[in-house]
C-alpha cells in the first residue's frame, strides 16, 4: 500500500507568504509556516477533516508565524520551531511584527527542533535540517523523495535576506550548499516566497550559489 503526501500551498497575508498543508490519506496534517489568513487555512483543514498535529515554523519572522495563534486554537496543534528561533515568538522586535504595526507575541512552542529531528505526519517523515543565515534557527525540513520546504533560506534563484536580527550571508551560503545542493537533483524545493523550483535548476541557475 502507498501512502503518499498530498501538498497543499497556500499564499497568505502582505508578503504573500507560501503556506503549506501536508497530509496523508487518513487525515494526518502538519502545517508549515501558517503567516496570515488563518481562517482561508482552517477552511481547507476543515474541508478535508484534517487532524493536524504539528504547525512547523521554518523560522521566526511574523509573515511566517502571524497565524499560529488562531491555528493552534482550532486544533491544539503543537507549535515547533528550532531552539534558537524560539525566542523570536515571543519578541515583537526579532519577529518584525513591530514593524508591520501589530505588537504580535506567541508564549514560546511545544516543540523544540534541533538539526537531525523528525516530524511525523502519519506513517511520513519530515527531516528537520538547521539552515541558520536568514535568522539563527532557521530550518528545512525534507520530505524523502518528494519536496525540500526551505522557508527563506533558498528561493526559486535567489537566497533569503541576511540583514535582519539574526542573518549573516555568509553563513546562509555554507547551510545552503553544505545541507540543500548535495540533494536529488529532482527534489521540489518550496520556498516561502514565490515559485516552487528544483534542486538541480539552483545548483544551475542560481547566481548565488555556483
Amino acid at each position: 500500500e502507498v501512502m503518499c503526501v498530498e501538498i497543499i500551498p497556500i499564499v497568505v497575508g502582505a508578503l504573500e507568504t507560501n503556506s503549506y498543508i501536508l497530509h496523508d490519506d487518513r487525515g494526518n496534517a502538519a502545517i508549515i509556516d501558517p503567516g496570515a489568513d488563518p481562517e482561508i487555512i482552517l477552511s481547507k483543514v476543515i474541508d478535508k477533516s484534517l487532524q493536524v498535529d504539528h504547525i512547523i515554523l521554518t523560522h521566526g519572522h511574523f509573515d511566517h508565524i502571524g497565524g499560529v495563534a488562531a491555528i493552534k486554537e482550532k486544533t491544539g496543534a503543537k507549535i515547533a520551531i528550532h531552539r534558537e528561533d524560539e525566542e523570536m515568538l515571543r519578541d515583537s522586535y526579532k519577529n518584525l511584527s513591530y514593524a508591520m504595526g501589530t505588537d504580535y507575541r506567541l508564549e514560546g512552542a511545544d516543540r523544540i527542533l534541533e538539526e537531525g529531528d523528525t516530524i511525523e505526519i502519519g506513517k511520513h517523515e519530515l527531516y528537520v535540517f538547521h539552515t541558520p543565515g536568514h535568522t539563527k534557527g532557521g530550518i528545512c525540513l525534507l520530505l524523502k523523495d518528494v519536496a525540500i520546504f526551505t522557508g527563506d533560506t533558498l528561493f526559486m534563484y535567489s537566497i533569503g535576506r541576511t540583514d535582519f536580527y539574526g542573518g549573516d550571508h555568509n553563513t546562509l551560503i555554507k547551510s545552503i550548499k553544505e545541507k540543500i545542493m548535495p540533494l536529488d537533483d529532482n527534489l521540489i524545493v518550496y520556498s516561502g516566497h514565490g515559485p516552487a523550483s528544483t534542486v538541480g535548476d539552483e545548483r544551475l541557475g542560481n547566481p548565488y550559489i555556483k
